[in-house]
């Protein structure tokens, strides 16, 4: 796990090391323990290292191929890279380490670009061919590890984050407007190749790009849709349980201290069972934020549940005092504006993992996988609509609305029939903050209500969420943890096991009112039963309501959304704003998300546009 760089000029000339080694000095906290260099005429690269796997020097990047022919800078890892190793031996290639970079460049020399379908893992990394002079990289199928790039008429530059890439920038980086819309209407980023920055894009997930003689191609090397159609569904709770199990297993290949970040909630804590009760995996070190009792976001009931069988325990608790100190510091880490304060909680577990463990697990992926987020509902109703299964889909309504007691999932049903230009204007109007020209400019253009809500069955919605959804999640985990010199793991997302799943029928995946239905019956037998049967979805939650209302936090809102920079950006009438602030403080409403994103844009705006 690491952070790369690199600079391929089209005009010949030779790769400033100075510019280089600034953006490796920008990343280090993602490779602490070692960094190389390696420049060729026209092409440069840069590794910072973080070791995982072979702590030896052979782990140095970048790394050539034996011939001297290929260079490799890679972030990620293989965890299959001990059977592909095996296969490439059969094959007569010898190897000198034990690393899984090594395995990764002699698969590609082998297989060419075939090699990307064998790997189980995740990763971002580049290739350069000295004799073919061209550059090859590639992004893992779900956008586990970051992949941006800066292109010019001059040059093609990459890199695991996107501030080092602004350094290149000769003139003040843009804001991307359209990317700020859909951030504050959908509270969703990374659902196309477009960051905050118009300069800057990311590679897309499961994509690939070549860089030959100034030209730049992007293509697409894995299609999930596709290779969905080819899975075998899971036919029984006991077959899921078994790949969940070699997935969890696979993720457990390590030199290093594993730990596990622990919700209290159903994905994480099945992650836990299975290493208690399957792997015998005793030697667990959990790590969980929790708040006082009562208070939105707490779950110490829940991962109180393992106390007796769990020796390693670490507990951190974030508050509004915490988050006004951290504040600055967070905002820098991440690049990018948030819509939640959700990944801070997560910004502080990864604090407490630092020095304790250097590699983590945790359930990313599952819910959109699962279909654990609660406007499933609707996706389901709708698809049983359309089949016109309606006996199935009043006895799913009724089970819900006994169950969970909510109109929230049948809202959602509704909604997701709009036309999509009602579905935006619907959102555009929920606050009724936006500056009226901003929103017209930009309503037209969003992609989100089409990609996202517009899903037709709920397979499709799985599908669309893994496209335009799930990316912005694993990028926010990707910051919290490469922050503070960690490896994050997501079991999850091992393909295998996303493949089977989205292949499988709804009605193991929703049923009698209950999401992750599949997951549920899989655990039965080894995860706490206060767990499993658990009908709620928390997450990250953060009492972030009951921080906006005290007076520090009042003297912060106040005076970002006051401000006449917050002002003369022409995206947020300040009038409802304010009029939206009060009613918050005074408890008639609750719009902590929105306080959120007017803080956080304007941090950011002042951190990366404003600034000289």
């Amino acid at each position: 796990m690491c952070g790369i760089a690199g600079i391929i000029n089209f005009n010949e000339s030779k790769v400033n090391e100075t510019s280089l080694r600034s953006m490796m000095q920008c990343i280090k906290h993602r490779g602490p323990d070692d960094d190389g260099v390696f420049t060729k005429e026209n092409v440069g690269f840069g590794f910072v290292r973080l070791s995982i796997i072979d702590l030896s020097e052979a782990g140095h990047q970048p790394k050539h191929s034996t011939d001297g022919r290929y260079v490799i800078v890679f972030n990620g890892e293989i965890f299959n890279y001990i059977e592909i190793k095996k296969e490439l031996e059969s094959l007569g290639i010898v190897f000198k380490t034990k690393t899984d970079t090594e395995v990764l460049l002699n698969a590609y020399i082998y297989w060419g670009e075939e090699c990307l379908h064998k790997l189980n893992g995740m990763w971002a990394f580049a290739i350069y061919d000295k004799q073919e002079k061209s550059v090859f990289a590639a992004r893992d199928r779900y956008g586990v590890k970051p992949f941006y790039y800066l292109l010019t008429n001059n040059s093609f530059s990459f890199c695991s984050e996107i501030n080092p890439l602004l350094r290149l920038i000769d003139k003040q980086p843009t804001a991307d407007t359209q990317s700020i819309f859909d951030f504050l209407v959908f509270n969703r980023t990374d659902q196309t190749e477009n960051t905050f920055f118009k300069e800057i894009k990311k590679l897309q997930h499961g994509n690939k790009v070549l860089v030959k003689n100034g030209k730049v191609t992007f293509s697409k090397w894995y299609d999930l849709k596709k290779e969905v159609g080819k899975a075998k569904g899971f036919n029984s709770p006991d077959e899921y349980k078994q790949l969940f199990k070699s997935a969890i297993e696979l993720r457990l290949r390590s030199d290093v201290p594993i730990g596990v970040c622990l919700s209290g909630g159903l994905d994480s804590s099945s992650i836990v069972s299975i290493l208690l009760k399957e792997l015998n995996f005793s030697d667990v070190n959990t790590f969980s934020a929790v708040y006082n009792k009562g208070q939105y976001g707490d779950e110490t009931e829940f991962i109180n549940e393992f106390t007796l069988h769990v020796k390693n325990m670490h507990y951190i608790s974030p508050d509004a005092i915490s988050l006004q100190n951290d504040l600055l510091d967070f905002v820098k880490a991440h690049g990018e504006p948030i819509p939640t304060t959700g990944p801070y909680a997560q910004f502080k577990v990864m604090e407490l993992a630092k020095g304790k463990a250097v590699v983590t697990l945790d359930g990313q992926g599952a819910d959109e996988e699962l279909a654990g987020y609660h406007y499933f509902f609707g996706f389901y109703y709708k698809d049983l609509l359309k089949q016109f299964k309606l006996v199935t889909l009043i006895r799913e309504m009724f089970f819900y609305l006994k169950i969970h007691k909510s109109l929230y999932g049948i809202k959602t049903f509704f909604y997701f029939l709009l036309p999509e230009k009602v579905k935006t204007k619907f959102r555009v109007n929920e606050f009724n903050y936006l500056n009226e020209s901003f929103a017209k400019a930009h309503e037209a253009q969003n992609s989100i209500a089409g990609n996202i809500y517009g899903s037709g069955s709920l397979k499709d919605a799985l599908l669309d969420h893994f496209e335009y959804k799930l990316e912005h999640l694993l990028k926010w985990e990707d910051r919290n943890s490469m922050f503070f010199s960690l490896e994050a793991r997501v079991p999850f997302l091992d393909y295998r096991l996303v493949e089977r799943t989205l292949a499988t029928k709804s009605d193991k995946i929703i049923k009698d009112g209950v999401t992750k239905y599949i997951l549920r019956e899989a655990m039965k037998s080894v995860l706490p039963e206060k767990i499993r049967n658990r009908r709620d979805k928390m997450g990250y939650g953060t009492p972030e309501d009951e921080w906006f209302r005290e007076p520090a936090w009042q003297k912060i809102v106040q005076e970002i959304i006051n401000s006449q920079s917050f002002k003369q950006r022409n995206l947020v009438d300040v009038e409802k704003a304010n009029e939206l602030y009060k009613k918050h403080v005074n408890g008639s409403v609750n719009v902590s998300k929105e306080i959120w994103k007017w803080v956080h844009l304007e941090l950011w705006f002042r951190e990366f546009i404003d600034k000289k």
